[in-house]
């Protein structure tokens, strides 16, 4: 039986800003959106990886997608781009890069993802960036590195690897993570973290109100905005998944997406030990 994903083990870890502190020394974060008319995840990721605490997000998308985004968004920046080499030059500067929640199931978004891997940031790859590399799987892998994580649910789990869940979730995530040479984060009622090197833990404090749309995209802009920051992959994945429940409990019934990155806060305040 693995561990449970204990706070204890990566509180300390948090990255707290210092007196000095300003918004690139916190860390940057690039979100990448789909299409005019899928827009709401990239904003659900970006707004908690702001509230999760990197200094400057930025979300990046089509042109056609600019003028939806523009009025909806304050404090996080926005840029467009055309191709993949585009993308890469946007993200270049970024520490962190999002890239799949309601990207579009294309080979542009196919390409956009070799793209990032390319350049030196720590990516997370979300839904749309999973489902279409059902048949190839390989592709996906020779983009990643140790620093990357990859948010599953079970049905994105299964196309990227077929029949390993009949192992069990735990060995399937770790053999996952062996196979993808990245963090797999495989999301349910008990989400498994594992990391290439055998490293896993089971998530105890899971919340049955994260069952609606768009909560998994909120999820990947907590991961981001923590690998933004510098923190350990492996770690911010758990930490991320344990505050994101956490944040479901303080709210309860009712709870929207929308919800979530206002609790953040909260969440993080009960944590800080400064």
């Amino acid at each position: 039986m693995n561990p449970i994903n204990d706070p204890m083990t990566w509180q300390s870890l948090l990255p707290w800003p210092g007196a000095e502190a300003h918004k690139h020394a916190r860390g940057r974060l690039g979100v990448v959106a789909g299409g005019a008319l899928s827009t709401g995840a990239a904003r659900l990721a970006a707004r908690a990886g702001l509230r999760v605490g990197a200094g400057l997000v930025k979300v990046v998308c089509p042109p056609d997608a600019a003028p939806v985004l523009a009025p909806t968004l304050e404090a996080v920046m926005l840029a467009s781009f055309t191709n993949a080499d585009q993308l890469a030059a946007l993200a270049q500067p970024m520490d962190a890069v999002i890239i799949g929640p309601a990207a579009g199931l294309t080979e542009a978004t196919a390409a956009h993802v070799a793209a990032l891997g390319r350049t030196g940031a720590a990516l997370v790859i979300d839904a749309d960036a999973l489902t279409l590399f059902r048949d190839r799987p390989g592709h996906l892998f020779a983009c990643l590195d140790r620093d990357d994580v990859l948010t599953p649910h079970e049905g994105e789990f299964e196309r990227l690897f077929p029949g390993l869940l009949t192992k069990g979730r735990e060995a399937a995530a770790v053999e996952a993570a062996e196979r993808g040479g990245a963090v797999v984060v495989l999301k349910g009622s008990a989400t498994v973290i594992a990391a290439p090197g055998g490293r896993c833990v089971i998530n105890g404090n899971g919340s049955p109100w994260l069952a609606t749309a768009g909560s998994g995209d909120v999820l990947a802009g907590m991961i981001g905005g923590l690998l933004a920051q510098h923190m350990d992959s492996f770690d911010a994945a758990c930490a991320a998944v344990w505050m994101h429940a956490d944040a479901a409990h303080r709210f309860g019934p009712g709870l929207i997406a929308e919800d979530l990155p206002s609790l953040i806060p909260a969440v993080l305040a009960s944590l800080y030990r400064g």
